[in-house]
């Protein structure tokens, strides 16, 4: 048995390739009895907690609709065999009748921060021609959350509201309450649940080719229900920075300068790892504001530094900042709000 580690991320199955999804069977259902009704609605947000399976489910939905486009004979499951002939084109993006917005290299190879206008305004000319194949034309949205503001979030919003005969919108979202309140009103929500630690192992496992894998084991156990992020986590770096944070995150309000030091050294040095000192971070905070429930005082306090931790991490990376006087901000923070 290959062990699982972080190097094995350049090998893990993208969404549009993935053909298995854990944990979201009732979400499978309900679009499967909505689809079979023949009354389906254009549009669905597809919401939930990052890297849980929004996009997997999106594009399970995707082949499904486009290998049965008559609703009276779909079958009872949205599986497909790994070998059908849709799976092979959607996995690698070449099916004429679904069209993915998603962020992609700018001109610099860097990946742009939102999926451009010009990507959005695409959905005229895909949807102003009839359907390559005379079933559905699908438009994944891969986030919804990172539409450029405003013009991207309108040009989607015109389509919306004007739906072309046998088009479906599939809108992945981390933050629904971020969208525009326009486009939530035109959509069918499908809520995902965080997956169950046993789930996390299994989809994670499966992704790595590492079953039972203590590594991925360890990795589920500090991903909180996202698959994702055990991934990421999973026998490599991540996962032993991560405990660091865990075990400062432990100690405070008591803070050591030495450790703070070589944390922000080790950030400065990998860039890549920012993600999983703030994801740490959220988690401490979200488990505070469980606790605090009943305190409105501590409760604001709290709410306040998750927003202060949100816009510093943004503008650490937008700016591409040095990580050390970020580190030495956040648990300063931290240490104040403990002793509080």
């Amino acid at each position: 048995m290959r062990r699982a580690t972080i190097e094995d991320k350049g090998d893990t199955p993208l969404p549009r390739e993935t053909t298995v999804l854990f944990g979201h069977s009732d979400a499978e259902r309900e679009f499967l009895a909505v689809y079979r009704s023949a009354r389906v609605p254009h549009a669905w947000l597809i919401t939930g907690e990052p890297g849980i399976g929004k996009a997997t489910l999106a594009y399970r939905i995707a082949r499904f609709v486009l290998s049965y486009p008559d609703p009276a004979h779909a079958p009872g499951s949205l599986a497909l065999d790994a070998a059908h002939r849709t799976v092979r084109r959607v996995a690698v993006n070449a099916h004429p009748d679904l069209l993915v917005l998603e962020r992609t290299p700018g001109d610099s190879g860097k990946m742009r921060t939102v999926v451009t206008v010009d990507q959005v305004r695409r959905l005229t000319t895909f949807f102003g021609s009839t359907a390559g194949e005379g079933g559905w034309r699908i438009c994944i949205v891969d986030s919804a959350d990172e539409l450029k503001y405003p013009e991207g979030c309108n040009a989607l919003l015109k389509m919306l509201e004007e739906p072309p005969r046998r088009s479906l919108f599939l809108l992945v979202s981390h933050a629904p309450g971020r969208l525009l309140p326009t486009i939530r009103s035109r959509c069918r929500r499908l809520a995902l649940r965080p997956l169950g630690q046993d789930e996390v192992a299994r989809a994670a496992a499966a992704a790595l080719g590492a079953d039972d894998e203590p590594a991925v084991a360890a990795a589920a156990a500090a991903a909180r229900g996202s698959v994702s992020q055990a991934i990421a986590l999973a026998g490599g770096p991540m996962l032993a920075l991560r405990e660091k944070v865990e075990a400062l995150l432990r100690a405070l309000p008591s803070t050591d300068p030495h450790v703070l030091h070589a944390l922000g050294d080790e950030l400065d040095r990998d860039r890549g790892l920012l993600d999983v000192f703030v994801g740490a971070v959220r988690d401490w905070l979200s488990g505070r504001l469980d606790t605090e429930s009943g305190n409105l005082r501590r409760l604001a306090r709290t709410a306040d530094l998750w927003e202060r931790l949100n816009r510093s991490a943004r503008d650490v990376e937008v700016f591409n900042l040095e990580r050390k006087p970020f580190v030495f901000l956040v648990f300063g923070l931290l240490a104040e709000a403990s002793r509080g």
